[in-house]
């Protein structure tokens, strides 16, 4: 009535992955029992990535057969200590096998190991456990202060403590077993019968077991004991079960004949609860669904010792309650200051470095060099370092990730200030041209050059400056949509207004010689059908682009090392330069049609002024394109709005402060009679 020992492994090796004890030292038994145990547990260490700085076989002394053999033992022994990186020993054996150990570590203790520290965490498995009752008087228990072990899960049992403490050697039907027991327990002589025997130290019968030393006697139910009570009690529920099977069936159970055999289907399938609150049962695998309990060696100085249970291991539990350990109620060795050692080949690699293998040791050993530009380590000992999410980049010492700030061009900041402000005093300046054209729109200057186009350009270039105001601030969805397409159709009229005004002076002086078909076109006619045409293609253009490929919010989180740029994406690039080679284009037509209109003999002749506003606004945008795929964030945002500025700026100064000039300033010019005069 015994767990399946593998659990003991899984619960060793959950043990030492808990504290982090990678770095480990295994001694066993020279024996079957020993050979057995490490095939089965070295290959699980391994596998857990947990390491062997040495594995060391324990004979019988039995074995020592020379001086030789026992100074060999010693040089092991030494070796083994004097490495400080190991303070985690795992043991298996019997007595003979603690006893062995013992007395090696008392020879070496007074011969050349010296002053060598011999405080380790021992980690003693169900055999150790079992053994340690009885061989008091032959170890070192400070060895095993602190020390850590696995035994077979227990618990108590209802007046258990009562029976014990009521027994007596001389009550009746009792055997001999008693009365040699409590001789060597109590280290006392029972007299004979004809109390012929008297000694100094007589057995009185009356001294209490409650009063011996733990090391001797323990109270409470102990781990085999109660598995033996299960098993006493399995074997009655198979019986009960088994004669109540053959009652139904007519039979008469003969238990005197019974083989073991026919208990065996019986006894797989009872289930039942003890005294002490537990069911017991067996599993599909036939095995007893116990566990085992991990318990804490407390030594004091009377060589007596205390066990603490601090864990459990149950396999049958639900997850994550399979493996339980207490570490605040953890005694550890005096010279660990309270708290677990480190066991491992070399020092932890520190957040922001990563692992790498040191050639010809094994794996548990390694360098620790820094993690690679771009990644983190965020936990010690990571094999690997990883790279951040795409809204983080790493800190200054890789050892973890700082999430980027979402920056774009707002009203808040300096230079958004500063632009918002310059759009909104080019607006102020455009309205006021407007409103001293309108208010002015009966003399000569004003009506020269077709009114209404000077109107339509005067509210578009107002528009072009309020469009500006579009691009600062978070990217939405409607500003996304209107950005592009405004600023597009809202130049678009701007220069075809200036197409349509150059075009006009071009084919007004050509109507002008005598028998020129050219009469005919002279008008507004001519300069609305410019101006409709033109921007009706860009409007068209505009509409395709939202209809198929539509610009949107966009954060883009690749661009910049620490930053998220919250940007409007154009959707489709195709469209984006069709809207700006259509702009530029009609710029150029102007500015061809300008340049030699320039020279035109005529007082009311714009050209020369539209060829230098064509020229500005030419230089403006072929010198955005560039910066456009140059720069990023909120500084590319700045360049669009300082280009829209700067072109719109120089469109509204060259063709129309001249006019203001002489309307404002110098009325007298501003007459029909004066402007004849400067014609001839």
């Amino acid at each position: 009535m015994v767990p399946n020992e593998g659990q003991q492994y899984m619960g060793i090796i959950q043990l030492l992955l808990h504290f982090g004890w990678i770095w480990v030292g295994l001694l066993a038994a020279d024996d079957d029992g020993g050979e057995n145990f490490l095939k089965s547990l070295e290959p699980l260490l391994s596998q857990n990535g947990i390491c062997l700085a040495f594995t060391e076989r324990i004979p019988n002394q039995a074995k020592w057969d020379t001086v030789g053999d026992i100074n060999n033992l010693l040089s092991s022994i030494y070796q083994i200590f004097k490495d400080r990186k190991v303070n985690t020993f795992i043991l298996y054996g019997g007595s003979l096998t603690m006893i062995s150990l013992n007395n090696m570590l008392f020879l070496g203790n007074t011969g050349y190991m010296g002053n060598i520290s011999l405080s380790k965490v021992w980690i003693l498995t169900t055999q150790v456990d079992f053994m340690l009752i009885g061989t008091q008087r032959y170890l070192n228990f400070d060895l095993l202060h602190g020390a850590i072990a696995f035994t077979i899960h227990s618990n108590e049992l209802q007046l258990f403590k009562k029976y014990l403490s009521n027994i007596k050697p001389y009550q009746e039907n009792q055997n001999n077993f008693l009365k040699e027991f409590w001789e060597q327990a109590f280290d006392c002589l029972f007299p004979n019968l004809d109390g012929s025997m008297q000694v100094d130290d007589m057995c009185t019968g009356e001294e209490k077991l409650e009063n011996l030393p733990g090391a001797i006697f323990e109270m409470h139910m102990t781990g085999p004991s109660y598995s033996v009570y299960n098993a006493v009690y399995a074997i009655a529920y198979a019986l009960k079960a088994m004669a109540s099977s053959n009652s139904m069936n007519g039979k008469r159970v003969q238990f005197q004949d019974l083989q073991p055999w026919q208990l065996h289907p019986f006894l797989q399938s009872i289930s039942f609860n003890n005294s002490a609150g537990e069911t017991v049962s067996f599993n599909d695998k036939k095995e007893i669904e116990a566990g085992f309990d991990i318990v804490n060696m407390v030594t004091f100085p009377n060589r007596s010792f205390l066990r603490v249970k601090v864990g459990r291991v149950d396999s049958s539990a639900p997850t994550g309650k399979q493996f339980i350990i207490h570490d605040d109620m953890i005694v550890w060795q005096r010279t660990f200051n309270q708290g677990p050692p480190l066991s491992v080949c070399n020092d932890y690699c520190q957040p922001g470095s990563q692992k790498k293998k040191k050639e010809g040791e094994k794996f548990c050993c390694y360098n620790c060099v820094p993690c690679p530009e771009g990644k983190i380590s965020s936990q010690k000992d990571m094999l690997d370092c990883v790279k951040c999410g795409e809204d983080q980049y790493p800190s200054k010492d890789q050892s973890g990730c700082i999430y980027k700030v979402i920056t774009f061009l707002s009203f808040e900041e300096p230079l958004g200030i500063s632009l918002a402000l310059l759009a909104i005093s080019f607006c102020l300046i455009t309205g006021l041209v407007l409103r001293t054209f309108v208010k002015h729109r009966d003399t000569p200057i004003v009506k020269a050059n077709n009114q209404d186009i000077t109107y339509t350009l005067l509210v578009s270039l107002l528009l072009c400056f309020l469009c500006s105001l579009l691009f600062l601030g978070e990217p939405s969805k409607l500003t996304c949509l209107l950005r592009q397409s405004a600023f597009g159709i809202i130049f678009t009229v701007a220069v075809s207004c200036v197409l349509a005004k150059t075009i006009t002076v071009v084919v007004a002086f050509m109507a002008t010689k005598p028998g020129s078909s050219m009469k005919k076109w002279v008008g507004k006619g001519l300069a609305n059908s410019i101006l409709l045409s033109c921007s009706l293609v860009q409007a068209a253009i505009c509409v395709e682009w939202l209809g198929t490929s539509p610009p949107f919010p966009y954060l883009d989180t690749q661009s910049l090392n620490r930053e998220i740029i919250a940007e409007c994406n154009e959707g489709s690039d195709i469209m984006f330069y069709l809207v700006l080679g259509y702009l530029g284009l009609l710029s150029l037509i102007s500015l061809t049609v300008a340049f030699p209109a320039r020279k035109l003999p005529d007082s009311f002749n714009e050209a020369k002024f539209i060829t230098f506003s064509m020229l500005i606004f030419c230089s403006v945008w072929l010198s955005f394109v560039p910066t456009y795929l140059s720069t990023k964030g909120k500084y590319l945002v700045a360049v669009e709005i300082f280009s829209i500025l700067a072109s719109s700026a120089g469109l509204l100064a060259c063709i129309f402060s001249p006019k203001c000039y002489i309307i404002v300033l110098r009325p007298e010019l501003n007459k029909r009679e004066q402007l004849i005069r400067r014609k001839n």
